[in-house]
């Protein structure tokens, strides 16, 4: 089955497919900004891959969200839920974690099927 690398550089991809399944390297977005906006840029990020990668957030199979801090859970949560409105919610895990950089709040990863 062939493996399809988007973005790839010398440490990792932005997103590879192997068949009909879609994996997404940790979206992060431009530092400082405050967890609701850089939660809303990741996701426009998101958004821009699966649509490079033939697929959209209907066929999101899973997704892991790190947050640099769980206070921020609420409000990433807002965003996260305004995004997902009316489509087909994946599987779906969130954590605290150091980030790789104290100014990135948020970090999401996502699988996905590709679009029939």
């Amino acid at each position: 089955m062939t493996i399809t690398r988007f973005d790839q550089g010398p440490r990792m991809s932005q997103a590879v497919v192997h068949g009909d399944t879609i994996y997404l390297a940790g979206q992060v977005a431009e530092p400082g900004a405050s967890v609701a906006e850089q939660t809303k840029a990741v996701l426009a990020q998101v958004d821009a891959l699966l649509e490079r990668t033939g697929s959209d957030r209907n066929h999101l199979l899973s997704a892991t969200i790190w947050l640099a801090d769980m206070a921020d859970f609420a409000e990433m949560n807002a965003v996260w839920d305004a995004w997902i409105a009316g489509g087909q919610a994946p599987a779906r895990a969130t954590g605290e974690a150091k980030l790789a950089t104290p100014d990135y709040k948020v970090e999401v990863i996502i699988t996905a099927a590709k679009k029939a």
